[in-house]
This record gives C-alpha cells, sequence and structure tokens, in this order.
C-alpha cells in the first residue's frame, strides 16, 4: 500500500479555490494585451518613422509649437547609391543669399548622385565675414538629417585637393537653370572629372518647372536642415523672449547700410559728401558690375530702400502708434544717430540688439556680420510683424519662413508706389489724410503675407516671384 506523506499531498493534490483562479487567469490575459500593445505600437512607430504621415504631424507640431528642450530624434537611414562624383560648392553673398544657395546644392547633388562636400562660405565680398560654415550651422546636424538624400562630407578628400597637385575643373552653373540643364549639361562632365567645383552658387537653380520632390527637398533643407550653431540659437532666442516680455513688436528691416546704398547706387537724402563716398565705394570693388547710377531714376523705379525718414512716414500712414516696439533688423545705419534721430523721436521703444544685450555677448560675434545677421534673422521670423524697406534676399527668405509658420503678418512694401505717394505729401499736393488713406489702399491684398500663388515669367526669371519667398509647394494649408 502506497503511503503519500502530507506535503507530497500538499504539492501534487492542493487545487486552488475558483474564487482564486479566475482573478489570476484574467491577470494573464491583461498582461498579454499590454504586451501585445506595446509591440505593435513599437512596430507602428517603426514603421512610419519616415513615412509622409509621421513627417507631416511632426512638422505641423514643430511649426506652431514654442520651441522647447527636448530629446533629438535619431538620424534617418543613409540612402544608399553610386556616387557619380564629388561636388565642391563656393558660396557668394551675404548670409540669407548664401543660404538659398545651399539649399540648390544639396538639391542638385540629390538629383545628379553625387557625394556634396560642406559648402565653402564666401569670405571675399564687401563684409570679408572669416565665418565658416560650422561658425555659422550646425554642420553634424545638417549632414546627419539629409543623410538619407545626399551623402554630405565635411572636407574634400586630400587626394583631390590643389596641395596634392589635383587640378579641379571649375564652372559657374548657369543661373536658373532647370533640371534639364544639370542632367544633360553637368552630370555628363562627372564621368571625365572625379570632382567639379561650383565656384558660383547664387540662384542657380529654376524657381519653378522642377519635381514637387525637388521642391520638398529644397525646403526640408532649408526649414529643418540648416540649423543655427547652439551658440547662435541660444542668443538669437535670449533676444526674442526679451521683446516678448516687453510685448507685441515689429521687426524692421532697414536696410540703409553702407554697403545696399552704395551697391544700388541710392542716394537719395544723403549729403554730396555722402553720395560722392559711396560712388567711390561701388567703383572699388569689382564685382558691382554697374558704376554709373542715376540715384533719382532709381527711387522712381523703385528700386532704392526707404530712408529712415521715408519708414517713418509709412509706418504712420500704416497705422502704427508711437507705443509701437520695433526693433532694428539691420546693420550699422548709414549716417549715424541723425538719420534715425526721426524714427527714435516719432517711435520711442525702437531697439536694437546692441541695447538689450551686454557688451560681452555680442563681442563674440563682432567682425562677423554671417552672424550678427543670423541674429536678426531670428528675431525677425519670431515678430508679429515683419517689415523690409527693400525687398532683398533676407527679406524674401525671412518672408519664405513666415509663410511656412502659419503666413504670419509680412508688410512688402510697394516702394515704387509709396515713392509716388511721398513725393505728392512733401510737395503738400496729398494732405496726411490722402496720404494715409492712399498708403493703406496700396497694401491691401498680395502685400501681407497671405496665401498665394508665385507669379511665374518663364522668360524672365529674374522678375517672377522667388521660390523661397514662397515655398507654396511645402506649405500644407496653402
Amino acid at each position: 500500500m502506497e503511503i503519500r506523506s502530507e506535503t507530497t499531498l500538499m504539492r501534487s493534490d492542493y487545487k486552488p479555490p475558483l474564487s482564486q483562479a479566475i482573478p489570476k487567469a484574467r491577470l494573464q490575459v491583461w498582461f498579454f494585451r499590454v504586451c501585445s500593445c506595446i509591440l505593435v505600437w513599437t512596430c507602428l512607430i517603426q514603421l512610419f518613422w519616415h513615412s509622409q504621415i509621421f513627417t507631416g504631424l511632426t512638422n505641423h507640431i514643430s511649426r506652431f509649437s514654442l520651441p522647447v528642450e527636448s530629446v533629438p530624434l535619431p538620424p534617418p537611414p543613409r540612402r544608399n547609391y553610386t556616387s557619380n562624383g564629388i561636388l565642391l560648392v563656393s558660396c557668394n553673398g551675404g548670409l540669407n543669399q548664401m543660404r538659398a544657395a545651399i539649399c540648390d546644392m544639396v538639391t542638385v547633388a540629390r538629383l545628379l548622385n553625387l557625394t556634396l562636400v560642406v559648402p565653402e562660405l564666401d569670405k571675399k565680398s564687401f563684409w570679408a565675414d572669416p565665418s565658416d560654415f560650422e561658425d555659422i550651422f550646425d554642420v553634424k546636424h545638417f549632414i546627419d538629417s539629409l543623410r538619407d538624400e545626399v551623402r554630405i562630407i565635411r572636407r574634400l578628400p586630400k587626394r583631390y585637393s590643389k596641395k596634392y597637385g589635383y587640378k579641379l575643373f571649375e564652372m559657374p552653373p548657369v543661373s536658373w537653370s532647370n533640371d534639364k540643364y544639370y542632367l544633360q549639361q553637368v552630370l555628363p562632365r562627372f564621368s571625365k572629372r572625379k570632382v567639379i567645383h561650383f565656384v558660383r552658387s547664387d540662384t542657380r537653380l529654376a524657381n519653378n518647372g522642377l519635381s514637387l520632390d525637388l521642391q520638398r527637398l529644397r525646403c526640408r533643407v532649408n526649414f529643418q536642415g540648416l540649423k543655427f550653431t547652439s551658440r547662435i540659437e541660444a542668443l538669437g532666442s535670449k533676444l526674442v523672449r526679451i521683446l516678448q516680455q516687453r510685448g507685441s513688436f515689429v521687426a524692421l528691416h532697414l536696410r540703409y547700410e553702407m554697403d545696399m546704398l552704395a551697391f544700388s547706387g541710392c542716394t537719395h537724402g544723403c549729403t554730396e559728401e555722402e553720395a560722392e563716398e559711396l560712388k567711390k565705394m561701388r567703383y572699388a570693388y569689382p564685382w558691382w558690375r554697374e558704376k554709373e547710377i542715376v540715384s533719382e531714376e532709381r527711387r522712381v523705379q523703385g528700386l532704392c530702400p526707404l530712408t529712415p525718414e521715408e519708414a517713418v512716414l509709412v509706418l504712420k500712414a500704416l497705422g502704427f502708434q508711437k507705443d509701437t516696439q520695433i526693433y532694428i533688423a539691420a546693420g550699422e545705419i548709414y549716417g549715424g544717430a541723425k538719420r534715425l534721430a526721426l524714427l527714435k523721436e516719432s517711435f520711442p521703444r525702437i531697439v536694437k540688439k546692441e541695447m538689450l544685450l551686454d557688451p560681452t555677448e555680442l563681442q563674440q560675434f563682432q567682425n562677423h556680420s554671417s552672424q550678427m545677421a543670423a541674429l536678426d534673422f531670428i528675431v525677425s521670423v519670431a515678430s508679429n510683424t515683419f517689415i523690409p524697406t527693400y525687398y532683398g534676399n533676407m527679406a524674401k527668405v525671412v518672408e519664405g519662413h513666415r509663410r511656412y509658420l502659419g503666413f504670419k503678418k509680412t508688410i512688402l512694401l510697394d516702394r515704387k508706389r509709396l515713392v509716388e505717394l511721398l513725393d505728392l505729401h512733401n510737395n503738400k499736393t496729398l494732405s496726411w489724410d490722402q496720404f494715409a488713406v492712399a498708403v493703406k489702399e496700396a497694401h491691401q491684398g498680395r502685400r501681407m503675407g497671405e496665401p498665394t500663388h508665385r507669379k511665374v515669367i518663364s522668360d524672365r526669371p529674374k522678375e517672377e516671384d522667388y521660390f523661397y519667398a514662397n515655398p507654396q509647394e511645402c506649405i500644407t494649408n496653402h
């Protein structure tokens, strides 16, 4: 006869009551469901990481949210392709002209399946800014964030440098060129030469007529790939924070610096001595090709920046009150304090970055015009209203960013019409009330940064709307 111990019975024959077994089964089912949900969501996130749905969602959030500290997303996977050669680019012009050019050159490299060297910035122009790419933009972010489109390397391999006897083939691409030009005229050159150096980069890609993918890549570089260094971002954010704590503010891009006046030949409001100084400066720089310029002819055609005194009248006519906070987004104004006297008298709350920051904070940016311009760029994009007195590269690129951020108010002055009205008011033909009404009427419609389609003039691309001022292909609520 088999005898079982009490301990054995307890281990092998004991069955829990039904009331205790059911909760345990439910717990197991619940645990399985939770684990399954976690697994499914993990797969979905990985699956949609680079899809248009996820990208559109993150873009929408980032465009309409305040900047916050967040954990950076891992870089996208590298695109595998056989490179047809190496593209070396020397940018020319100021910060925003170079910014647009960098976007174009990334797009060209993608179109032709090239390896792009981080572009060289202009150090030889009027501003003589010694800044390198990594002094202004986050170069690691630039390379990593675009690696699913283009292979970007920091430097040209030594074996292709002039120091090692390699003779670079140099060329300036034809301005406003479409994809056919690059595919048919430029790409075949890489079969003979491993490296090609583009010695100029300004407006070398057409505004229109490109595929949607290429246009959106230009936007991606502009709005996501080109990120200022943390040093510039931090100081720019501080400026914005100081201004916003004081209330809403207008960013006035008062393009009345010496280089602008010398280049354009606009001397309205200047003394004879100043006009002569500007003329000598224009002749001193060979890349400013046009030398003999009749200032008043330019002004009547609307090709000159408004003077500070003219800007005062226009701001008042547009309805801006004396207590309006105005940030001057500009370098040193030609003529100094005397040319700003009326502006300060009319709008006492005028400020510049030099007035808002400690001198030691700006010391690191001295003699680096592009880095100073980057600070003005950040403030201008963040402003409640942006008003450029001249429609140059900064005005256009800032306008495009503000459209992308939800069509923030940007007043694009009709300078040709304004010159007519200003002269009529100054010679007493128009009363102040008549002048103010006419100025407001002139800026209704397309001149407030509202949604609109780019104007296309296929045979005169310089006269059509600039892609970076209105990147309509990338604005989802256009």
